[in-house]
């Protein structure tokens, strides 16, 4: 290996991106570890046809190579185990010697194309949110408008399926807003103090029309107590709020809520003491297969049913990301015919 050679590779391999550098008789001069981990070991002195093995990097390295121009891109797709990796692949024209050679970086896009195809799922979901109550409150006032003007008895039916359909919008923005007020605060942990037992009372209490109303019963065990700990009160009370109602709306008409309040008690996974406050419906439950999507944004177990009972999709994003805050942890168990249980652990200090 020449002294120039040497050069070259003590510079690449210094690099936290995958390098490599192709020769101008087209073989490989040097290629540096984090290259390695994508193309293999003991690649240097072979063709980059043998050693890249991908038709897109090719042609970009021809085009390079032949000096039909200084610089081209590409994209370069693998897979780490089962996760599609991108990277956007530039080939620049160097000098190694008297002779052009090509250097080729690779950079890896594969958040800002996640974080792409995000925005445009989002997007897409709340377009469909929107488009089913937009296109009933349409149709029912274009109907009052004609055939039913002068029918009463449809009006007033029209009238209050015109009331639901803009309630279930105004919940939607509400939502909207208010993920979109806790993801900018997710990275403020809470400086003030939340006295939990008071709070929880105070939930369970505006809650409990709702579930007189579908003849459920609350049952609050636990708060019988002062506790405080760091968090956002109203935050938490929003929490609460979203875990107890969708436990009286899945637990059924009839059902049993129970929430319960423990600690403090050891919590190795946030090194120091915890709380935790526990959720739990005697309901129908769901398949564990759910667990890891329920949080994220528009998930739902049973679409239909979820809509019926006036739910934007949100509520657990919600509440994933107020945890998050909170520097908490938040646990789902559930299983068909079995209830499910949500349960928050909250740093004690």
């Amino acid at each position: 290996m020449t002294s120039e050679v040497t050069a070259y590779a003590a510079l690449i391999n210094a690099a936290p991106i995958p390098l490599v550098l192709v020769g101008p008789d087209e073989r490989l001069i040097a290629i540096n570890p984090a290259a390695e981990g994508l193309f293999g070991t003991g690649l240097v002195s072979r063709h980059f046809v043998a050693a890249l093995r991908q038709p897109a990097l090719f042609e970009c390295l021809e085009k390079v190579l032949a000096g039909r121009s200084e610089t081209a891109e590409t994209r370069y797709n693998t897979s780490e185990g089962s996760r599609e990796t991108t990277f956007a692949v530039t080939a620049a024209r160097v000098r190694h010697g008297t002779a052009p050679a090509v250097l080729v970086s690779f950079v890896d896009t594969t958040d800002l194309q996640e974080a792409g195809q995000m925005r445009r799922d989002f997007v897409a979901n709340v377009s469909h949110e929107l488009r089913t109550p937009l296109t009933a409150l349409l149709g029912f006032i274009e109907t009052l408008r004609g055939a039913a003007r002068d029918d009463p008895a449809a009006r007033d039916r029209f009238l209050q399926i015109m009331e639901r359909e803009a309630g279930r919008m105004n919940r939607l923005v509400q939502d909207l807003l208010s993920l979109s007020r806790v993801e900018s605060q997710e990275r403020q942990r809470p400086q003030e103090s939340a006295e939990i037992p008071g709070i929880l009372r105070s939930v369970v209490s505006s809650l409990a029309p709702i579930a007189e109303e579908s003849g459920s019963q609350i049952t609050l065990n636990g708060a019988d107590r002062d506790l405080t700990v760091p968090g956002d009160a109203d935050q938490l009370a929003q929490i609460f709020s979203n875990l107890i109602e969708n436990a009286l709306k899945y637990g059924g008409d009839g059902s049993h809520v129970e929430v319960s309040l423990t600690g403090p008690d050891p919590a190795p996974s946030l090194r120091g003491d915890a709380i935790t406050i526990t959720v739990s419906d005697d309901g129908e439950g769901f398949d564990p297969i759910h667990i890891p999507r329920l949080t994220e944004r528009f998930y739902r177990v049973d679409n239909h049913r979820s809509r019926e009972m006036g739910g934007t999709g949100l509520g657990l994003a919600i509440v994933k990301h107020i945890v998050a805050r909170h520097r908490g942890r938040l646990k789902i168990e559930s299983a068909p015919g079995d209830g499910a249980r949500f349960s928050v652990v909250l740093p004690a200090a």
